[in-house]
């Protein structure tokens, strides 16, 4: 299809290439039965991959409707692509050699190797944020869309930087003298119990669900507005773009909230499966607030004359298109 042309070509590129490194990895679950910090060792791999994939097409496609700063853009979108496909490359190399790739100082090539991973990691989220910037500044006529690019990558930006945290060391880990120092684990070893498919601890805190969370709001908040505009020819409230913008905020807030709440859960410790009273308390406030944020934006008057003879709302618009 045409408009792919249009997309950031590096991006897409790199998730091509991950798109195959998931076909790789899967085919490595099937046949290698390594085990590494309690997870098949081809897991990682095939999770970063196909991550990647859905990250890399978001922000190749958003980079595509920006109307000012495209040079910028196009040369934020190509840091991005380099620095994961290095960080891809090592981690899929440690796989091959049977060592863990993340918080690896066993030997110094381990140490070097999770140093250069840190450093693409640092880079790729500074990348990151030269897009959000230029998305905030760039001029989109359709509001819901507007909002649903900068507050995903802005979310996306929140669940990178949890990986930050990650880095820390764990208690009885020392700084140059643990061969291993970091985890994603809070309150248990990593490679305990876990959920299925997600690998997420069944027995204490998962940092990893903050951040795949807030990562992929970049692909889930677009998701909703695709959704929204596939729904209004059949609901007229939807027709109106104005409502849209509304919800796509109502529901870019509840996300933030709900980001927030999986953090709080994951530093306390507390596996996700297993909420306290606190955290069903906190859900059940953020449920209650997005229902009654989708309620009035739902129900709260629009005006029905256009300013200037012109509903900037309802005519075509550059973005998202059902």
């Amino acid at each position: 299809m045409s408009f792919w042309r249009s997309w950031h070509r590096p991006l897409v590129l790199f998730s091509a290439s991950m798109a195959a490194l998931a076909v790789v990895s899967a085919v490595g679950l099937v046949v290698d039965d390594r085990v590494l910090v309690g997870a098949r060792i081809w897991f990682k791999p095939f999770k970063f991959s196909v991550s990647f994939i859905a990250y890399g097409l978001s922000l190749a496609w958003m980079l595509s409707l920006l109307d000012r700063g495209r040079r910028a853009g196009w040369w934020a979108g190509t840091v991005v692509a380099a620095t994961s496909a290095i960080e891809m490359v090592i981690i899929t190399s440690q796989v091959v050699w049977g060592k863990r790739s993340h918080f690896n100082h066993g030997t110094p090539l381990d140490e070097a190797l999770f140093d250069a991973m840190a450093v693409t990691v640092v880079v790729l989220w500074l990348a990151t944020l030269v897009i959000a910037v230029l998305l905030l500044r760039a001029r989109i006529a359709d509001r819901a869309s507007a909002w649903t690019m900068r507050c995903g990558v802005a979310l996306a930006l929140a669940g990178a930087a949890v990986g930050f945290l990650m880095t820390r060391p764990a208690p009885g880990q020392v700084r140059g003298e643990s061969p291993v120092v970091g985890a994603h684990s809070v309150g248990v070893p990593d490679g305990g119990p876990s959920m299925p498919l997600t690998g997420w601890s069944t027995t204490g805190g998962d940092l990893r669900i903050p951040h795949f969370f807030g990562m992929h709001a970049l692909q889930l908040l677009p998701l909703l507005l695709m959704a929204l505009m596939a729904l209004a020819p059949r609901y007229a409230r939807l027709a109106d773009g104005r409502v849209r913008a509304r919800l796509v905020l109502v529901a870019s807030g509840t996300y933030a909230a709900a980001f927030t709440l999986t953090l709080w859960q994951a530093l306390r410790g507390q596996p996700l499966i297993h909420p306290d009273a606190a955290t069903l308390t906190a859900a059940g406030l953020i449920t209650a607030a997005a229902a009654a944020g989708t309620y009035g934006a739902l129900r709260l008057p629009t005006p029905t004359t256009p300013p200037q003879g012109k509903d900037l709302e309802t005519t075509p618009q550059k973005g998202l298109t059902p």
